[in-house]
């Protein structure tokens, strides 16, 4: 039996694609701006954070960290729904990922942050830099820059787990493939397509966060080596 691939379909629903791929990065970027900022002052409260607090994240990373993310997604959409709060798939697609990105960047965060030497923190002590200056210059930049590359490796993950989102009818592009394949029913051409675009996808994210990288850091910037 032979099966003969025709991809004729996309010249029509080639712009459906562009709009899901599109709706991906805006989902992902957010998400992963969030994301970092939620890891980064919870990695900071497992350091530098009372007991009590400490104990707090500790829980939240570990709950995120030991559930499917298909989970927090619906507990975020129809669990919110179901207490009154309304928001819509976007919204709720993007308070799941920010949640789920922030539990695993918190502990990548940790590792760096608990990387810097001590001497470092005594020498700004001695320069009468403040808590908050100390952990802004001496902390949390040397502390990214060592991690970076595993934050990059992260955010690209998540913008291939947002994938996920299309079950609560998040019209990425993975929701845009079973729309298509439902209607041409193309369902081999339509998922060759689609992970062609995530492949481009990735490589796009990883030239970005090579940029950022190369703009951040400047010991980096010197060696051209920012992921």
């Amino acid at each position: 039996m032979s099966y003969q691939l025709d991809f004729s379909f996309l010249a029509e629903r080639w712009p459906d694609f562009v709009a899901g791929a599109w709706l991906t990065i805006q989902l992902t970027v957010v998400s992963i701006a969030l994301g970092l900022a939620v890891g980064t002052v919870c990695a900071l409260t497992r350091v530098y954070g009372g007991a009590l607090l400490k104990r707090v994240v500790g829980v939240y990373v570990e709950l995120i960290r030991n559930t499917p993310l298909l989970i927090q997604i619906f507990i975020v959409y129809f669990g919110l729904s179901s207490l009154g709060l309304k928001l819509s798939a976007e919204v709720s697609a993007v308070i799941a990922l920010v949640v789920n990105m922030g539990a695993y960047t918190t502990e990548i965060m940790r590792a760096g942050i608990q990387s810097i030497q001590r001497t470092q923190l005594e020498a700004a002590d001695c320069l009468g830099l403040t808590r908050l200056q100390t952990i802004l210059h001496i902390v949390l930049l040397p502390a990214m820059e060592r991690v970076y590359p595993a934050l990059s490796s992260q955010f690209v993950l998540l913008m291939l787990a947002s994938s996920i989102t299309s079950t609560i009818s998040t019209e990425e592009l993975t929701a845009t493939a079973n729309l298509v394949q439902s209607d041409t029913y193309r369902s081999f051409e339509v998922y060759i397509v689609v992970a062609l675009v995530y492949l481009g996808l990735s490589a796009l994210y990883r030239c970005a966060f090579w940029l950022i990288g190369l703009v951040l850091f400047s010991r980096k910037r010197k060696l051209g080596t920012a992921l």
